[in-house]
């Protein structure tokens, strides 16, 4: 997450990571592994997994596999607080096998009452373009 705040000086980054860590920040809706990392940094980075590295390319070879992802910050968005976001996110993936009516519910009652958001749905289902529309109106 550290990454959030220099994300406007940085032009490209790539990095060498377990394989994953890369897999849940590159991770889509819908899928076992998007979580919290998935949104924060796809709200901010177009992250592509560029290649695996598998054990047997170092010396002496790790238990774990490896893999490079090339991170592109995207254009800042000024009409997003990212503490707020960054709540809205950890709150709706704190229990994320519940419905979200569980676990946002009560908070989106507290900041806003009427959003017109779904919350019949679980937070691996929501997209990052959701949770940054969710996050603008709250």
């Amino acid at each position: 997450f550290h990454l959030l705040d220099s994300a406007a000086l940085v032009a490209d980054q790539h990095f060498m990571l377990q394989k994953e860590v890369v897999d849940r920040m590159a991770a889509a809706p819908g899928s076992k592994v998007y979580g919290r990392l998935s949104v924060m940094l796809q709200w901010r980075y177009r992250i592509e997994a560029v290649l695996d590295v598998p054990p047997e390319a170092f010396e002496p070879p790790p238990r774990v596999h490896s893999a490079v992802v090339r991170m592109r910050p995207l254009p800042a968005d000024s009409g997003i607080d990212r503490a707020r976001l960054g709540e809205l996110v950890t709150v709706a993936f704190s229990q994320r096998r519940k419905l979200l009516r569980h676990t946002l519910g009560r908070w989106l009652q507290d900041q806003k009452p009427d959003t017109g958001f779904d919350l019949q749905r679980r937070a691996e289902e929501v997209s990052v373009a959701e949770y940054v529309a969710l996050a603008r109106v709250t």
